[in-house]
C-alpha cells in the first residue's frame, strides 16, 4: 500500500494527456491534484485506526495486506464491508470517492475470464491474475472506461456511419491489437490505469466490439478530454473540508493505441463481452448502495443542521420530510445488505451480489435523486442560491450586513450561520452540485437500466402460478 503523497508524486510523473478548455496539462496542476481529493481518504484512512480494518485486508492471491480498493471479494463480508466503507468515507469528502469503479471492473474480470477460459480454454485468467498482482502491489486507481458514444441509437455497434461510436478493434498483430474510439462519461482522469470493457450485449459478427483491457492512462493515444469541477472556493478564516474537493470528468479518446496481449481479457468472445457489460454494471449498483446513502447522509445532515438554526426543526413538516430522507436513504443502503447476503459464488470464488436487490437498490436511488435536492432546498430555503460570497462576508465595508443578515436563532455565532448556509449552497448550486444532480440519476446506468435488470432476472412467472393457485385456477 502507498500514501496519497505517493501516489500524487507517481502520477505528476505521467506523460501530459489531460485536456482542460482546450489546454493540455500535468497531473500536477493544481486543479486536477484537487480533483484526487475525492480518493484521498481511500489512502489516507489505511493509515488510521478507526478505519483501518474497513479498508485493509488480506489478498487471496499473495495474502499481503492490501487497500480494499485493489480487492477481489471472497465472502458476502467483503461486499458487506466494502458497502460499509464506501458509506463511511462519502461521509468525508460530501460526495464520491471515485475509486469503486476499478474495483468494479476488477471484479467484473475476475468472474469473466474465468467463466470464458472454462468455455472456450483460452488464458484470459492467467493474465489477469498476473495484473492483478500488479494492481494490488502497486496500490493502483483505475477508471473504468464502459461506456461508449453510441452514435445513432437506433443502429448496433457494427451499423454506425461511424465505426468509432463504439470502441473496436482496428489491427490486430502477433502481441497485441490496435482500438479505437471513446469511451464518455469517465471517472476521474487522475488515475493510474484505464479499464476498458465493451458497453452492451453483442452479437456473433460483433466480434471486434468484444474488447476488454487496461492500459496505462497516459498511454500513446489517449486523450483525457476533462471537465472539471468544484465547490465554492472560501476566503481565509472560512475554510472547510468540502471546499478541499474538486471533480475532474473526462472523455477518454482511443486513437488507434496499441495495447500488448498481456493486457487483454476478453478479444472476440461476444457472449463475454457482453456478459462483462452487465457484471460490471451489477458490482457498480452495489457500490451505489454505499455511496449514494453516504451522499444523503451528508444531506440529511445539512438539512438538520440548517432546520435547527432556523428554529424549526422540531415542526411537524420538518419531521415528516427528514423521515422522507431517512427512508430514501436507508431503503437503499438495506437493498445493498440484501444483494450482499444473497450473493452468489462464482467459479473463480469472486463473490457477486445480487442481480434484483442491487439494481433495485440503484433503480430507488436514481428516481429518488431530485426528489432529495427538492427536499434540502425546501428546508435551506432560498438563501442557499442567494448567499453572498465569503470574501463579502469579510469585507470591511458589507461584511458586518452579511454577518448582521444570515443570523437566525439566538446562541449560534453569525459565522456558523453562514458555514451552514454555505453548506447548502454548496450542495445545491454549485458547479460540484449540477454535476452530482445528474450523475446521481444515471451514474451506474439510467433508471431504465435497472428495470431492464430486474424484469430480466426477477421470477413473475412464481408469482402468476401463485396467483392461480389463489384463485383455483387449474391447467
Amino acid at each position: 500500500m502507498i500514501t496519497w503523497e505517493e501516489y500524487i508524486e507517481r502520477i505528476s510523473k505521467m506523460r501530459k494527456n489531460i485536456y482542460i478548455n482546450g489546454e493540455v496539462i500535468g497531473r500536477d496542476d493544481p486543479r486536477v491534484v484537487k480533483g484526487t481529493h475525492t480518493f484521498k481518504v481511500t489512502f489516507d484512512k489505511a493509515q488510521d485506526p478507526e478505519y483501518r480494518d474497513l479498508v485493509v485486508v488480506k489478498s487471496h492471491l499473495t495474502g499481503k495486506p492490501i487497500n480494499r480498493w485493489t480487492h477481489i471479494h471472497q465472502s458476502v463480508e467483503d461486499l458487506l464491508n466494502k458497502q460499509l466503507i464506501t458509506r463511511k468515507l462519502c461521509n468525508l469528502t460530501g460526495g464520491c470517492i471515485q475509486r469503486c469503479m476499478g474495483t468494479d471492473a476488477m471484479n467484473a474480470l475476475s468472474v469473466v475470464t474465468k467463466d470464458c477460459d472454462l468455455k472456450y480454454g483460452t488464458n484470459y485468467y492467467e493474465r489477469w491474475l498476473k495484473y492483478l498482482e500488479y494492481f494490488q502491489e502497486n496500490d493502483i486507481v483505475a477508471s473504468c472506461g464502459q461506456t461508449d458514444a453510441k452514435g445513432d441509437r437506433s443502429k448496433r455497434p457494427g451499423e454506425q456511419p461511424d465505426p468509432d461510436q463504439y470502441v473496436h478493434v482496428v489491427e490486430r498483430r502477433p502481441d497485441g491489437v490496435v482500438v479505437r474510439g471513446a469511451k464518455l462519461h469517465n471517472t476521474s482522469a487522475m488515475v493510474d490505469e484505464i479499464i476498458v470493457i465493451p458497453t452492451r450485449a453483442l452479437r456473433e459478427n460483433e466480434g471486434d466490439y468484444a474488447i476488454a483491457f487496461a492500459i496505462p492512462a497516459d498511454a500513446e493515444g489517449v486523450y483525457l478530454i476533462s471537465k472539471y469541477s468544484e465547490f465554492s472556493t472560501r476566503a481565509p478564516g472560512l475554510e472547510a473540508p468540502l471546499a478541499e474537493v474538486g471533480d475532474v470528468e473526462c472523455m477518454v479518446v482511443l486513437d488507434d493505441v496499441f495495447v500488448p496481449n498481456e493486457r487483454i481479457f476478453i478479444n472476440g468472445e461476444t457472449e463475454f463481452g457482453g456478459q462483462l457489460a452487465l457484471l460490471f454494471a451489477l458490482f457498480h449498483r452495489h457500490s451505489y448502495s454505499g455511496c449514494k446513502p453516504g451522499m444523503a447522509d451528508v444531506m440529511m445532515g445539512t438539512a438538520a443542521l440548517v432546520t435547527d438554526y432556523l428554529g424549526i426543526a422540531k415542526a411537524p413538516h420538518i419531521r415528516e420530510r427528514m423521515a422522507e430522507m431517512v427512508s430514501m436513504a436507508e431503503i437503499v443502503f438495506a437493498c445493498g445488505i440484501a444483494a450482499g447476503h444473497h450473493a452468489r459464488k462464482a467459479a473463480s470464488g469472486t463473490y457477486v451480489p445480487d442481480i434484483v436487490f442491487a439494481n433495485i437498490g440503484r433503480r430507488h436511488a436514481g428516481h429518488n435523486i431530485y426528489h432529495e435536492y427538492a427536499l434540502l432546498s425546501e428546508m435551506a430555503g432560498g438563501l442557499a442560491a442567494t448567499l453572498p460570497h465569503s470574501r463579502d462576508y469579510n469585507s470591511p465595508v458589507v461584511g458586518d450586513f452579511v454577518r448582521k443578515y444570515v443570523t437566525r436563532r439566538a446562541g449560534v455565532s453569525a459565522e456558523n450561520h453562514y458555514r451552514a448556509w454555505h453548506l447548502a449552497a454548496d450542495l445545491l448550486v454549485s458547479h460540484t452540485a449540477s454535476v452530482a444532480h445528474v450523475a446521481g440519476l444515471h451514474g451506474g446506468g439510467s433508471p431504465i437500466m435497472e428495470d431492464i435488470a430486474v424484469m430480466n432476472s426477477y421470477d413473475l412467472e412464481s408469482k402468476k402460478n401463485l396467483a392461480k393457485y389463489l384463485a383455483g385456477i387449474k391447467e
